[in-house]
């Protein structure tokens, strides 16, 4: 992995680099501002607790290096911290409350259209954030103004092809898949000597399923170790593939993102044209 300031990312569209003339003279009308939320939380035994937040950066580096240089897209520096209270009481995990991390986020947003800008990425690395981000995205669009995106990199299926059909159902949680990315990015940050497999019994229900959210959980509800998983399998070889594949797959979501105007949502025509002849209004 680059350094944290090295590549396009960071030394061209990282931007605070910018200055305030820099900022004041751009074009900001198809701007894209990309807002990464992570987490610092445990990550079981074997794994840094920075993981969620180092795999945004991860992506982020990767995908910016695939957009063409006149692409107006500009990295916000990473939210290193998220809803993480499923974990509390796991050392490491240091977690900022809904109430407080919906106000962070709101107060980023008076700011970037403050500052003249019109397009706001919240792109996420954190299941606990998710539907806090959801919610927020249009509670910022009807604040500010700003047109509010999201994305998850982890909804994206890098490692389908990867993984076992195990891991697919209940690798949520510092398993396979983010180990693997995170021995890709940070070697010599996992301890693969502790790395455990444990694989929560999530209810085969037609009204219970896990991924409908259908019950509440935390940590502690599921795992003894802190992950749900198996992080054993992981390899930096499949790592890698995820970064690379995470890179493209995410270069094209910024530029389609980049290039989305909201007015097209409405229909071009006046809305008596779609009222039938003798239909009164």
């Amino acid at each position: 992995m680059r350094g944290r300031y090295e590549g396009k990312a960071w030394d061209e569209r990282f931007f605070p680099r910018l200055s305030k003339l820099e900022v004041e003279s751009m074009p900001k009308r198809d701007a894209l501002l990309v807002l990464p939320v992570g987490a610092v939380e445990q990550h079981g035994p074997h794994m840094p607790v920075f993981t969620d937040t180092l795999i945004a950066e991860a992506f982020l580096t990767r995908a910016f290096e695939e957009l063409p240089d006149d692409a107006n897209i500009w990295l916000l520096p990473p939210l290193p911290y998220g809803k993480s209270t499923e974990h509390l009481g796991h050392p490491g995990t240091i977690t900022l409350s809904a109430t407080t991390l919906m106000s962070v986020l709101l107060d980023i947003a008076r700011s970037v259209r403050q500052s003249g800008f019109n397009k706001l990425l919240l792109l996420n690395t954190h299941g606990g954030n998710t539907d806090l981000l959801n919610m927020m995205a249009r509670e910022i669009r009807i604040d500010t103004g700003l047109a509010v995106f999201r994305l998850d990199p982890g909804s994206l299926g890098l490692g389908e092809a990867l993984i076992s059909p195990a891991e697919k159902k209940v690798g949520i949680h510092a398993g396979d898949v983010e180990t693997s990315i995170v021995l890709a990015a940070q070697h010599h940050w996992v301890n693969m000597d502790a790395a455990p497999t444990e694989l929560p019994h999530f209810p085969e229900s037609r009204y219970l399923q896990f991924k409908s959210k259908a019950f509440a959980w935390i940590t502690d509800d599921i795992s003894n170790t802190g992950i749900a998983g198996d992080a054993r399998q992981a390899t930096a070889e499949k790592g890698e593939m995820m970064l690379e594949l995470g890179g493209r797959l995410l270069a094209e979501a910024l530029l389609e993102i980049s290039q989305f105007d909201m007015a097209s949502l409405k229909a071009s025509r006046d809305v008596k044209d779609e009222i039938p002849s003798g239909v009164s209004g």
